[in-house]
């Protein structure tokens, strides 16, 4: 079955197109289409709601949209919904624009030093978790939505980033289970434990339940 995916990021392309195969997953830009919804939710479901039905309304077609971010403990959450626009702790979102080894390096900057004003050390566990909507659309008003997570600890600094997998802040959140950081993991070893691949398990279990 082909599912249209609400994004135009190629990375999450691929690894949906792993977690939903033999789906056919395609993205907006593959037929031309300029998608770019306003996504003013102030939640994760909400905003892969908004994507994903307006998406829907364009193609007809089953969507497959999610939301997703980093929500760091010591800084109540922050960044959350705004992950992918962040820009430190003294922009708005968006505000400017930030290639993600400055995103990553900014977090880490922001976190740690909400940390020594706390009075914690260097040693200090700095909790955090990836969050994951997935909301499938299948038709007007016909949807159904879950949300994972992954919990890690955030890196010392940006010279504890480690990994060439992934993408995003993948290389800045380290899995005490594992010895190593989302972005050092295996394809493989990622899609069965990220936010991500548990929203796209149950998804997935969904549709094979409607014989889809």
């Amino acid at each position: 079955m082909k599912i249209f995916v609400a994004t135009g990021n190629k990375h999450k392309k691929k690894e949906l197109s792993e977690l939903f195969s033999p789906h056919e997953i395609c993205i907006p830009s593959d037929i031309g289409i300029s998608f770019d919804p306003e996504e003013n939710g102030n939640t994760f479901i909400a905003n892969s709601l908004i994507k994903a039905e307006s998406l829907w309304r364009i193609t007809k077609t089953p969507v497959i949209a999610d939301d997703s971010g980093i929500c760091v403990d010591i800084l109540n959450g922050r960044p959350g919904i705004f992950s992918a626009r962040y820009t430190g702790k003294d922009d708005e979102p968006g505000s400017k624009e930030c290639t993600q080894q400055e995103k990553n390096t900014l977090l880490l900057e922001e976190a740690w030093e909400e940390a020594r004003k706390q009075g914690l050390g260097n040693d200090a566990v700095l909790t955090c978790r990836f969050v994951c909507a997935m909301v499938l659309y299948l038709g007007n008003d016909r949807f159904v939505s879950v949300q994972e997570t992954i919990e890690g600890q955030l890196v010392k600094g940006i010279e504890y980033a480690t990994g060439k997998g992934g993408f995003g802040y993948d290389p800045i959140v380290f899995l005490p289970e594992y010895g190593k950081t989302i972005a050092e993991l295996t394809e493989e070893e990622k899609n069965k434990i990220s936010h991500r691949g548990k929203a796209a398990k149950k998804i997935r279990a969904l549709l094979e339940n409607q014989g889809l």
